[in-house]
């Protein structure tokens, strides 16, 4: 029986994404970043002679949705591989239905780390948990002179995850944290917490939120004349789009980012790299989207490349053939570590993070210390 469900002419892949609600724009780019993918491995035959087939759906930045999304996948369509869901939220509602019919998942965004550590061995993640965020970003500590941080963050899995996480680090290394605000994904006021947080005496601001939210905040902490340092971590920050929809509000704010599509010379894989960002100019789409597009396009590649290592189309030798993937991505090797209990481990890879500064209207890289 099972046999038969996916001897199909193709093999399909579920893609789980937020199409519409808050998070829409970055799951658009995903999106669209998947099918780069998809198109250039059919071009070159497919994978195990079969061409690959993007099954995709719509999760509305909703986690309930993107359980039901993952279910009709699964079941209704077939798929023996997904990939998904932006958030951490939206991935971690997902993760119980990959159990229920043990059908593995290439997380290509959410960086909260109870998606690795909660013992499901269905997930494979190319995305830097932000404890490993943190960790990259650690030199960069007394260089910028950071004596006192308080946070913003959404208030989601993947906000409150950023501050737990880089608060552990930042003390560590003898930093005070102050205030921790939250806000809602949807929230377009933030003057309360703002307020707060112009009061306080902290040296810097993190910030955890998706592109559109961080351009309503910079527009509001100039409207305040809040200008102290500040800092995003998530790696969805959109540079570019940030710049074009908050100008000069957006001066001296810092980024913390996973891939450097301004200077494909300084990628791991220029070559990849060069590729990607033409076939992305190529079919229209805006350049400031290839900071968020590119996860889609190395999680597909990811999902082709276990799919060939475990040498079958089912779920069972997809999930195999993850640990066995070893490939040069766009910001990085991906290549799955072990990460959470012992008989149950999720695959974790470890991409390279970066730190940018938006200075004068243009992205600056600033160099990791260490």
């Amino acid at each position: 029986m099972a046999g038969t469900a996916f001897a199909a002419d193709t093999i399909k892949i579920g893609v789980n994404e937020p199409l519409t609600g808050a998070f829409a724009a970055s799951g658009t780019y995903v999106v669209n970043g998947a099918k780069i993918a998809a198109d250039e491995i059919n071009a070159k035959g497919g994978i195990l002679g079969k061409k690959v087939e993007l099954v995709i759906e719509d999760n509305k930045s909703n986690p309930t949705e993107a359980a039901s999304v993952a279910e009709k996948l699964i079941t209704s369509d077939k798929v023996p591989v997904l990939m998904g869901a932006w958030g951490s939220s939206l991935t971690l509602a997902t993760m119980p239905k990959l159990e229920e019919y043990s059908v593995p998942m290439l997380v290509e965004t959410s960086s909260s780390g109870k998606i690795t550590t909660s013992g499901n061995p269905f997930i494979f993640r190319i995305s830097p948990p932000s404890a490993v965020e943190a960790e990259a970003f650690e030199p960069s500590v007394k260089k910028l002179g950071l004596k006192k941080v308080d946070f913003l963050v959404i208030n989601n899995d993947w906000g409150r995850g950023a501050a737990v996480d880089f608060s552990k680090m930042l003390k560590a290394n003898g930093v005070e944290v102050g205030l921790v605000e939250t806000m809602d994904q949807s929230a377009q006021d933030m003057s309360a917490q703002l307020a707060k947080l112009k009061a306080s005496d902290a040296d810097t601001i993190m910030v955890t939120s998706a592109v559109d939210q961080l351009t309503l905040l910079f527009k509001q902490m100039a409207a305040l004349g809040l200008k102290k340092r500040v800092i995003t971590t998530g790696g969805s920050q959109n540079p570019d789009q940030i710049i074009a929809q908050a100008g000069a509000a957006a001066d001296g704010t810092m980024h913390l980012t996973t891939f450097l599509p301004w200077w494909p010379e300084k990628t791991p894989n220029p070559e990849a790299t060069a590729y990607f960002l033409n076939e992305w100019k190529k079919r229209g789409f805006d350049f400031a989207g290839a900071t968020e597009s590119f996860r889609g396009y190395d999680g597909i590649r990811t999902v082709a490349a276990a799919i060939a290592a475990g040498g079958g189309t089912d779920p069972a030798s997809i999930q195999k053939g993850f640990w066995k993937v070893d490939f040069m991505g766009l910001n990085g090797p991906i290549k799955f570590q072990k990460s959470g209990p012992a008989g149950k481990e999720s695959g974790q890879s470890k991409p390279n993070v970066y730190i940018i500064e938006i200075s004068g209207g243009k992205v600056n890289q600033v160099q990791l210390g260490g």
